[in-house]
């Protein structure tokens, strides 16, 4: 059996800019990335503290030391600048090795 765990999360981080005419995605500093554990083109699920809106997209990198965290392409409708996100990526694993398994967790 595998379960879906909490991999890695982004604790309230906040919005620094909004990209409409773009593919789609999440640009973020690398520094921000590497510090929880998030791949470029991996995945994420982000809820918008302010708004409630939810939604699903990709990590991509921005310029490292930045502290980009730019809503991109359709994801550019569900926040604003200066709101707050929580960004979460989850991994599948077996029971095994999900005892006592750990996300990396950055608080902003």
């Amino acid at each position: 059996m595998q379960l879906t765990l909490l991999k890695a999360k982004l604790h309230r981080i906040r919005v620094t800019e909004a990209c409409l005419d773009y593919e789609g995605s999440l640009s973020l500093d690398p520094d921000d990335m590497e510090a929880v554990g998030i791949l470029p083109f991996e995945k994420i699920l982000c809820a918008d503290v302010e708004n409630g809106n939810r939604f699903e997209t990709y990590a991509i990198e921005g310029q490292r030391g930045s502290h980009v965290c730019c809503l991109n392409g359709a994801a550019a409708h569900k926040g604003k600048v200066g709101d707050r996100l929580i960004v979460m990526c989850f991994a599948q694993m077996s029971e095994e090795e999900a005892r006592g398994f750990q996300p990396k967790v950055k608080h902003f």
